[in-house]
């Protein structure tokens, strides 16, 4: 038996199969590979102290230059996709607030994600959904080096949407089901 928490092991097979597997981000692979990526499990329910622990994250990645980027995972709160927004909006506030504008960004995936506008049946909202509610702490240094390099960054999304599209929801929903099953 594995004494990683669940919560990690879901997300790791998640950015194994689905983020890494179809290239979702092409820049993923590198930092699982390398075992540059911080994962923290964060069992808070209420937003203050969930908010609490996106900045110690932050203060972590400053103190660690060898880890890459940081994956808080919201192991039992903010599970309804509304509030899950709320914390993405005030997460994002806190880290100017806090000096960490042009520092750090925010990606944000949940299980529910939907993008503003688009049916929640649309298949395009895999490119955003989790197996569980997660922010995704990016350094903006690290960002901007590997857009310079990488060609046409700007058709990521787009080329994301496609293939999710193609896949189609079922693929996605058993391929979550079964993480979920197999981290339980």
């Amino acid at each position: 038996m594995s004494s990683i928490h669940p919560a990690i092991l879901k997300t790791q097979a998640w950015l194994e199969q689905v983020i890494i597997g179809l290239n979702f981000c092409p820049f993923a692979k590198k930092e699982f590979v390398n075992n540059t990526i911080d994962y923290h499990v964060c069992a808070q329910r209420k937003l203050e102290q969930a908010l609490e622990t996106v900045i110690a994250r932050c203060h972590y990645l400053q103190q660690h230059d060898e880890i890459e980027t940081s994956l808080v995972i919201f192991s039992l709160g903010f599970r309804d996709f509304e509030d899950y927004l709320d914390l993405v909006d005030y997460a994002n506030q806190l880290l100017v607030d806090s000096g960490f504008e042009g520092v750090f960004q925010l990606a944000s995936f949940h299980p529910e994600y939907c993008f503003e506008g688009e049916s929640p049946l649309d298949a395009a909202n895999y490119t955003n959904r989790s197996p569980l509610p997660t922010l995704h702490i990016i350094r903006e240094d690290s960002l901007a080096r590997v857009l310079a390099v990488y060609q046409n960054p700007e058709q990521i999304p787009d080329n994301n949407i496609a293939l999710a599209q193609d896949k189609g929801n079922n693929f996605f929903k058993q391929l979550l089901a079964n993480i979920h099953q197999k981290h339980e």
